[in-house]
């Protein structure tokens, strides 16, 4: 069972690309959009990669969602790589998963 108690870390070593890993719930997604918010703005990364997401919730779901809308205000299209299972079915009940693709 996943560490619902996790915390979320961001990497930015890759060349365009943010690493997400840890939680992304009602307990660290405020934090989450604030720093990958700002990463993108500081560094205008193109991909986040979230191969290292241990959990996820609609908190997290709604995390991603917001960071894509904030990129694309910004006119920055941003590429989601390795969206957890466990988000793109909570993307699919919502309907929203043309969004995440």
């Amino acid at each position: 069972m996943a560490d619902v108690h996790a915390t979320f870390q961001l990497a930015e070593s890759a060349p365009d690309t943010l690493q997400v890993s840890g939680a992304l719930t009602f307990a660290t997604a405020a934090d989450a959009l604030s720093a990958i918010n700002a990463a993108v703005a500081r560094n205008g990364r193109r991909q986040i990669d979230l191969a290292g997401v241990q959990h996820s919730d609609s908190a997290g779901l709604a995390c991603v969602l917001a960071v894509l809308s904030e990129a694309a205000k910004q006119g920055c299209k941003l590429a989601l790589r390795n969206v957890p299972e466990g988000m793109r079915v909570l993307a699919q009940v919502c309907e929203v998963d043309a969004l995440i693709a």
